[in-house]
């Protein structure tokens, strides 16, 4: 037994994140809990005991009970697990919490926003009363595919008028001091200088949920009836949102949005909040804001999403692609079976009837809109080499033609595919041309672009994982990238 829990806890979706050495960012909750790196420089997940001697396999030894601060929650034992089913809600309406607690016992939730605040990085906005946990049912499963949308409702949050909008996570407790997480936005219709888009149809096609070795499925990985982790060929298909997110209860990569949240709230951008199931559903007026701000890992598009934001470019609004592989797979989203709109994902991949659904295989690659598009993982980080210099983006950073700014070409790169199409431009300018490794030991590169499009908007794309990061994620932050990325939005939302 003790073998085969061990193997459940070997995490996909963590061993995914090893090519993103950026995986979630601070928040004052997680300071200290969550390890990437040990001493050795292996990479090693949250719930390993760097202290415990491993088993004669090799096999990560299972942590023993924390004596004190709370612990993180996990897939296995499910101490405290939720979601919410609502999607992003706007001030005045309602945030539907479904949360499964083991053993039965009480638990609080605290509501922390997303936002610089001095350098925490977090506010705590509210908490609830004390709520009766129960055991929820056991998720259901057809083809791979998880959901719990049949869980009882635990708690319904009533968000005031007066909050402000943004990105908030809910943070479980329970009495005996397990802990886990649930983000939700908070949106509104007014207009603003920028809309932010936070990248959740990708983060729930990295989720894993439940990381259990036995039922839990992403778009990337399952597991076999032995517990051992499958790859894409034998994954799920089609994924519920109706879930939690695996291990702590918060998104891969989800740490690339609160980095480039917190930096621009502490320099006063003007801000709006929606989430990408938002773009596809319809709720997002791009005529309303001068730019879209795409923070995050933005692999996973839906027809709907892509057209959303072709017409918000010609219509003149400016499109900002801050990590790579934006726009990769197209994907589809339908209802859930008690029918509510787009909570349930689909993308083919290799599997199942119907054609190819790269984008860039039905003729419509993502480089038509953004640029560049995707090259390749990068194993290790790379310095981005500076170049066209004197163009405005780079103006008082100090930069230079030929200059190296350490570590920024990391996770997947971008770069521009001299045989594939271009989107129609006024001008179009290269900002960096890095080379780096790939993991057959193949020289390759990574650029940065941006493009004025017959309308007067603006595409930029950093092509790298660590341009957020490099804004306000402490160890990782660079001044040019912060000057460079200020006289973008600076010019975006016409601020002398």
């Amino acid at each position: 037994m003790g073998s085969e829990q061990i193997r459940r806890w070997e995490s996909g979706a963590l061993a995914h994140a090893v090519t993103d050495p950026f995986g979630q960012g601070p928040v004052p909750w997680l300071r200290g809990n969550v390890t990437y790196f040990d001493d050795t420089g292996q990479v090693v997940p949250w719930y390993v005991d760097g202290q415990a001697h491993p088993a004669a396999t090799g096999a990560p030894a299972v942590p023993a009970p924390r004596t004190s601060g709370p612990r993180s929650a996990d897939d296995v034992r499910r101490q405290i697990k939720g979601f919410t089913s609502t999607g992003a809600v706007a001030p005045g309406e309602a945030v539907d919490f479904h949360i499964t607690v083991d053993p039965p016992q009480e638990f609080a939730v605290d509501i922390y926003r997303i936002g610089h605040y001095g350098g925490d990085g977090a506010a705590k906005i509210t908490t609830s009363p004390r709520l009766s946990g129960i055991v929820q049912p056991a998720p259901l499963t057809a083809d791979r595919t998880v959901s719990c949308h049949h869980w009882w409702l635990s708690w319904r949050l009533q968000v005031p008028s007066f909050w402000s909008i943004g990105a908030y996570v809910a943070v479980l407790t329970t009495v005996d001091g397990y802990r886990s997480h649930v983000p939700f936005t908070v949106r509104d219709k007014h207009p603003a200088d920028l809309l932010l888009l936070l990248p959740d149809v990708t983060w729930q096609a990295y989720n894993l949920y439940p990381e259990d070795g036995r039922t839990g499925a992403s778009l990337y990985h399952a597991w076999d009836e032995e517990g051992r982790l499958l790859g894409e060929a034998d994954a799920a298909t089609t994924i519920s949102f109706d879930r939690p997110y695996a291990g702590a209860g918060l998104p891969l990569h989800v740490g690339h949005a609160y980095d480039f949240i917190r930096w621009a709230e502490r320099y006063g951008y003007d801000i709006a909040y929606a989430d990408a199931s938002d773009l596809h559903g319809g709720h997002v007026d791009p005529s309303r804001y001068r730019g879209l701000v795409f923070p995050g890992h933005d692999e996973y598009w839906s027809a709907g999403m892509r057209r959303t934001v072709e017409v918000a470019r010609e219509n003149g609004t400016s499109l900002v692609f801050l990590s790579a592989n934006s726009m990769y797979w197209q994907v589809e989203l339908a209802p859930s079976p008690s029918g509510v709109p787009d909570r349930l994902l689909t993308c083919r991949k290799r599997r199942g009837p119907g054609r190819s659904v790269l984008w860039r295989e039905i003729d419509r690659p993502e480089q038509e809109v953004i640029g560049i598009q995707y090259a390749g993982q990068v194993p290790e980080p790379h310095p981005l080499i500076v170049r066209n210099a004197g163009h405005w983006l780079w103006e008082a950073t100090g930069a230079q033609d030929g200059d190296e700014i350490e570590g920024l070409v990391a996770g997947e790169a971008d770069r521009y595919f001299p045989r594939t199409p271009l989107p129609d431009h006024e001008e179009r300018v290269l900002l960096a041309h890095s080379p780096y490794t790939d993991r057959e030991g193949v020289r390759r590169h990574q650029e940065t672009s941006l493009y004025r499009a017959p309308s007067g908007a603006l595409v930029f794309a950093s092509g790298t994982f660590a341009w957020s990061p490099a804004l306000d994620r402490p160890g990782h932050v660079d001044p040019r990238v912060q000057r460079a990325t200020a006289n973008l939005l600076d010019r975006i939302c016409k601020r002398d």
